[in-house]
């Protein structure tokens, strides 16, 4: 039986929502903080997270309030490595796939999101950056998908590393935010859910119908966080 669970998140953080989807997934009793990224408490830092970032989690030790972190209870940061714990706290889940193969080309799949993907997605977004080299991520990382279902076949931890940057790439470009020429985000959306991307548009499909994504996910409210935070960026 696993201990207890606090997690520390942000609504608007892509890497916060991979562990709430591995804990929908799992099911899990949990308890959620939200921390506000512009303006965090100051026990954070010294109590939970020394980087100052989320997600976090706080795991086990004695039932507290979670803005009063106990010294027992051990703190684990980092989003894939908490979706890994995620996953071996609740093996039933099956988000981590048994056979070693799958598990391996599951792994594979995040290294390209996180190498090739993420890098090109914010270069784009937050430079204006060749968007060529945006569409190279996603070809790299279609390449690897299966004909059908999601990234290894079953709903596994690849599918929850892509999930919540596909989210906002979309809400991004449908929305017109970002550094890029006003009027290209719907047309690069388009292009990259349709023609040769018509499998990764799928994929996206299949991964926003998934309950525990948009158990989440609450798109109203990222899409004002977003239209806030970056309403400048196109004229810096």
């Amino acid at each position: 039986m696993p201990e207890s669970i606090t997690l520390y998140s942000a609504k608007i953080c892509p890497y916060a929502q991979r562990v709430e989807i591995a804990l929908a997934e799992a099911k899990a009793q949990f308890k959620r903080y939200e921390i506000d990224l512009q303006n965090k408490p100051e026990w954070y830092a010294p109590k939970v997270n020394p980087a100052s970032k989320v997600p976090a989690i706080a795991y086990g030790g004695p039932d507290v309030p979670p803005d009063q972190p106990s010294p027992e209870s051990v703190k684990i940061a980092e989003s894939l490595v908490l979706v890994e714990f995620v996953a071996d706290l609740f093996p039933e889940s099956g988000i981590l796939p048994k056979d070693p193969v799958t598990r391996a080309k599951a792994r594979f799949f995040i290294e390209g999101v996180s190498s090739k993907l993420i890098p090109a997605w914010y270069a784009y977004f937050l430079r204006n950056a060749p968007v060529e080299d945006f569409y190279s991520a996603l070809e790299y990382l279609q390449g690897l998908l299966p004909a059908e279902g999601f990234a290894v076949g079953e709903f596994s931890i690849a599918d929850i590393a892509i999930a919540p940057f596909l989210a906002r790439t979309r809400l991004s470009l449908l929305n017109e935010i970002g550094k890029y020429p006003e009027g290209d985000g719907k047309k690069v959306w388009a292009n990259i859910t349709s023609g040769k991307f018509a499998r990764i548009g799928k994929y996206a499909e299949d991964l926003f119908a998934r309950e525990s994504f948009k158990a989440t996910f609450d798109e109203a409210y990222v899409t004002e966080a977003f239209q806030k935070r970056f309403a400048g960026v196109r004229n810096q």
